[in-house]
């Protein structure tokens, strides 16, 4: 009886390449007088992640967000952007209210020294989805609209990385919605967004990676199921049930904070 061909080996799929970081920072310390803002902090950010920064008040978020942008110095570390330009968008809305939309876009695409300006503000009105709100003046606008212009700018170069900082603070929960469904869609497209805020739900919901800081140290860096894993371990409770609050606030507690 004639044997049967042997069955071809399965080939395992190629693994993937791991994506290039589009942002390393390494070592940043940041002093005032005799306080560390910044104490030795180091990751990596990779195309089209979302990552939230979170920690107590005064953890040293603001600064690192800063540091980042280019707009402090730190006293040690290195910031590489080797994927392109970093856009900064801070908490305080950096807009001229008696300004039309267009109008402040256009400003600060000349501030900016965009090739095509028009281009470039025409672009930003479609991508912010306030085409229809361009000759409205700014001063009208809903806090969520002036965010978005806000973040609008933030883009005009067309950065590989986006900075916000505190981006929903002052948004009603429906402006809230709108916004972080506009910056997922920016991540989605493949820009890196890194934003800092104190609401750990909206980190738990929106963001792929958490960096925890306290007093200025980086504790943590990972996805919101290792820091579940991670205070399991430390507590010695095993599989636990707990919120992502509950967990966050159980982390600092047993890391000192």
């Amino acid at each position: 009886m004639a044997e049967k061909p042997a069955k071809k080996a399965r080939r395992a799929p190629a693994a993937r390449p791991p994506r290039k970081p589009v942002l390393e920072v390494a070592g940043l310390t940041k002093r005032y007088g005799s306080r560390a803002a910044l104490s030795d902090v180091g990751f990596e950010a990779r195309k089209g992640e979302l990552i939230a920064v979170i920690g107590p008040n005064g953890a040293g978020k603001t600064t690192l967000l800063s540091i980042l942008a280019g707009i402090v110095r730190p006293d040690e570390g290195e910031v590489t952007s080797p994927a392109g330009s970093i856009g900064w968008v801070p908490q305080q809305a950096a807009l001229y209210r008696r300004l039309t939309v267009a109008e402040n876009l256009r400003l600060f695409a000349h501030l900016e020294k965009v090739d095509d300006v028009q281009g470039s503000v025409d672009e930003m009105l479609g991508e912010a989805d306030l085409a229809e709100r361009r000759d409205d003046q700014v001063s009208l606008l809903s806090g969520g609209n002036q965010q978005r212009v806000n973040i609008a700018i933030g883009l005009l170069r067309q950065p590989s990385v986006l900075l916000l900082d505190e981006p929903s603070t002052g948004l009603d929960p429906r402006q809230r919605a709108r916004l972080w469904e506009f910056v997922s869609g920016l991540a989605g497209g493949g820009t890196t967004v890194i934003f800092s805020t104190h609401n750990v739900q909206e980190a738990e919901r929106y963001s792929d990676r958490l960096l925890v800081l306290a007093d200025g140290e980086a504790l943590f860096d990972g996805t919101q199921t290792e820091l579940h894993r991670t205070v399991d371990k430390e507590s010695g409770r095993g599989r636990a049930k707990r919120d992502f609050e509950t967990a966050f606030v159980d982390f600092l507690a047993h890391r000192g904070h």
